[in-house]
């Protein structure tokens, strides 16, 4: 598949970095030339510096025969141009727009986005995808990372294990033993840095990060097996009011536990806009860093704290010191992976990458065959894909243990009509089955051969 990518900033290259590695023809366009080269220096694409939006740059990045493209700039008006350009003079098929402005965005606005008006096919909004996320890391606040497959029925959870974890040393075997009637996975760990798919006969050990997959209802008991407490959340501070903060306020706000929410935002005037949408938040106008300030917000009785300003080191600071105040469990916004590290040492419980979040939700509508959901986790390490099992998969008609998975690959849940399961070595993979794999990033094209999602589907 022919793909053009609009921008080559950390988003831009990341969705490169995936489709090149998977044998698409891939051109990034980006008019600042050092992103460009960077680009083509360290992945396998083509390269062209020049404005997106301007038809001559997208003719000479092939424009013509291109399938699809994907416009990732910083600008909403060059992202919205580009699709316009690229359906009006080139004919381009398939077009994704990442849109940032909340009035872009509004439902009411959505007849905007049709052939004949905005001819955009999928719009992306970072900001709705960091509070999406934000919200999913409040309802596990024991986990590190969390996302939901399966209409909610299934979840993956990261969590790291701590000395007290009663499953430490214990060979993934013989849990599968102990606990024959809980419906979780342990799919992916990551040790000393290092991210792989483990086998049965592994253990897990003190520090490592373990990605498991557990429908639903079995969530309370996953969670106290591998050692961690669940939480009501009742009081919630936010660090930071602008779109991501606002949004998620809104959001507590409609839930059904009527949760407390205070917001610190440092600008008064976008304290005094969140405040204006905002019915029954509490909003501070200070700084998230002040001592008095975070008392006032009654840091200390919160269950939890989000630091989700634009800016990472802010967030960081935020948290260490939401900690020291008697906060229990403090998110925090990172845009820069290098700084991922230092979350641990810092006691920061959680975090969330805008980044990734925003290649996860494009992937998602880049697969979209029988493709139904997919979620990048780390820095492009692996990849988490739902879909359908059809008639023509190597898969159908077989028993998980005959299937030559790649040694990165683990399955996760089996959904067999509206019912979501474990799958064990005797379970019958039949087409229409709705399958959750752990990938690890170089594994990720096998996958889909083995699901039979190729270029046709895209």
């Amino acid at each position: 598949m022919k793909v053009i990518i609009c921008g080559a900033g950390q988003v831009g290259w990341q969705i490169a970095r995936h489709l090149s590695g998977e044998r698409n023809d891939v051109t990034v366009v980006d008019n600042n030339a050092d992103l460009v080269r960077r680009a083509t220096d360290t992945l396998d694409v083509q390269g062209i510096a020049g404005f997106a939006s301007y038809p001559d740059v997208l003719d000479r990045a092939g424009a013509r025969d291109a399938e699809m493209i994907i416009a990732a700039t910083h600008s909403d008006e060059v992202n919205m141009v580009t699709c316009q350009v690229a359906h009006s003079v080139f004919g381009i098929n398939r077009k994704i727009a990442r849109l940032r402005s909340q009035s872009y965005l509004d439902a009411i606005y959505s007849d905007l986005y049709r052939r004949d008006h905005m001819p955009i096919d999928v719009v992306i909004s970072p900001e709705k995808e960091v509070a999406n996320a934000a919200l999913l890391r409040l309802s596990a606040p024991a986990a590190f990372d969390t996302e939901v497959f399966m209409d909610g029925k299934a979840h993956l959870l990261g969590i790291t294990l701590d000395g007290d974890c009663p499953v430490v040393n214990t060979p993934l075997r013989q849990l599968t033993d102990l606990f024959s009637t809980l419906r979780a996975v342990v799919v992916g760990v990551r040790r000393d840095g290092t991210l792989f798919a483990p086998e049965s006969k592994d253990q897990l050990f003190v520090g490592d990060d373990c990605y498991l997959f557990c429908h639903h209802d079995d969530i309370p008991r996953t969670m106290e097996i591998f050692g961690k407490k669940t939480s009501k959340q009742e009081r919630v501070v936010l660090v930071g009011g602008g779109n991501v903060g606002l949004t998620v306020a809104q959001h507590l706000e409609s839930d059904a536990r009527r949760i407390r929410t205070k917001i610190i935002e440092k600008s008064r005037r976008c304290a005094e806009k969140a405040a204006e949408a905002l019915e029954r938040t509490i909003v501070l106008n200070g700084d998230g860093l002040d001592a008095a300030l975070l008392a006032e917000a009654g840091i200390a009785r919160a269950d939890a704290m989000l630091s989700v300003t634009d800016d990472d080191k802010t967030n960081m600071l935020a948290c260490v010191r939401a900690k020291a105040e008697g906060c229990d469990y403090v998110i925090a916004l990172i845009n820069d992976p290098t700084l991922v590290p230092l979350m641990t040492p810092l006691g920061i419980d959680a975090y969330i990458n805008p980044r990734a979040t925003t290649v996860s939700s494009i992937l998602r509508h880049i697969r979209h065959g029988r493709v139904r959901a997919v979620y990048s986790i780390g820095d492009a390490e692996a990849e988490v894909i739902e879909a359908e099992v059809l008639s023509t998969s190597p898969m159908a008609g077989k028993l998980v243990s005959e299937i030559d998975f790649p040694e990165g690959v683990l399955m996760g849940m089996v959904r067999k009509g509206d019912e979501v399961i474990r799958p064990k070595g005797s379970t019958r993979i039949d087409e229409g089955d709705v399958i959750v794999l752990f990938a690890l990033a170089k594994d990720v094209p096998q996958v889909e051969q083995l699901m039979q999602v190729s270029i046709d589907f895209f």
